[in-house]
């Protein structure tokens, strides 16, 4: 299943008698990569805002076509935080689809996850994937990681993708702020991020994660906004998730079946 050494995998607590966001959401998408605790979590999330699996899967497709929309700017290098277990189609399927050169490097702090992806995660030849077992809230060790520099080339644009994982992060503008200092100009940064203004149902959802040790911070729309402080918005600017570019075959959600904004902007 991975290319972990087994006795690394024994030495390390894999804290499998406490939630973790990753699981819970591989539970909620129908995944098998999850243990009791996710699944009460999971459970008892679901009873207090039942859409929440249709935002994920919105989430998620709002995540390909932000992707898409990256490589079509000629984007080729992409730093994804928050990863989590493998569900194809990854961000590397997507954006090596039509640009098989593209350079990906997988970011997640759990080792569950880095066991999958490890083992589940291949490109293309022509391509580079690699996966960094890092924190995104001490941002500085992940951009110290000496595999981070020897699959992104800093001289270049690169793509930070961090899709519905903000939320975990009490100072998501420091946190921002920080990955996005040593990056070039024409570097673009994509979010999805949970908001209680949309579904107001996702506040009890954010109670109930934070009361069973996974604390959940919802952003208001100002608040979103200073994210992107000193970068060029592109266009339709910070818009209710289903709206963001929404496939020109597909009649998108209404705004309030998601609890996520989503943007994608330049840096200049």
């Amino acid at each position: 299943m991975s290319d972990v050494p087994q006795d690394r995998v024994a030495r390390v607590d894999l804290q499998t008698n406490r939630p973790h966001s990753a699981r819970v959401y591989d539970y909620i998408m129908g995944g098998k990569d999850n243990f009791a605790p996710d699944r009460e979590t999971a459970a008892q999330v679901l009873a207090d805002w039942p859409g929440l699996r249709t935002s994920m899967l919105a989430n998620r497709a709002c995540m390909h076509r932000m992707a898409r929309h990256l490589t079509g700017l000629g984007i080729r290098q992409f730093v994804d935080i928050g990863t989590g277990i493998p569900s194809s189609p990854n961000l590397h399927e997507v954006v090596q689809e039509t640009a098989p050169d593209a350079r990906v490097v997988y970011v997640d702090n759990d080792l569950i996850v880095l066991m999958h992806a490890r083992a589940l995660l291949t490109g293309t030849p022509e391509g580079r994937i690699a996966y960094i077992q890092a924190d995104m809230r001490t941002p500085q060790a992940l951009l110290d990681d000496s595999t981070l520099h020897q699959v992104i080339d800093f001289s270049q644009p690169v793509a930070l993708t961090v899709i519905a994982m903000l939320q975990f992060v009490e100072d998501a503008q420091g946190v921002i702020e920080a990955l996005l200092e040593p990056l070039p100009s024409g570097s673009h940064l994509a979010i999805t991020i949970p908001t209680g203004e949309l579904a107001p149902e996702s506040e009890r959802l954010a109670r109930e994660y934070t009361a069973r040790g996974i604390p959940m911070y919802l952003r208001g729309r100002t608040e979103v906004e200073r994210l992107f402080t000193g970068l060029e918005l592109l266009d339709p600017g910070i818009v209710p998730m289903p709206h963001w570019h929404p496939a020109p075959e597909e009649t998108p959600l209404p705004a309030t079946a998601t609890n996520m904004y989503a943007a994608v902007a330049r840096k200049p």
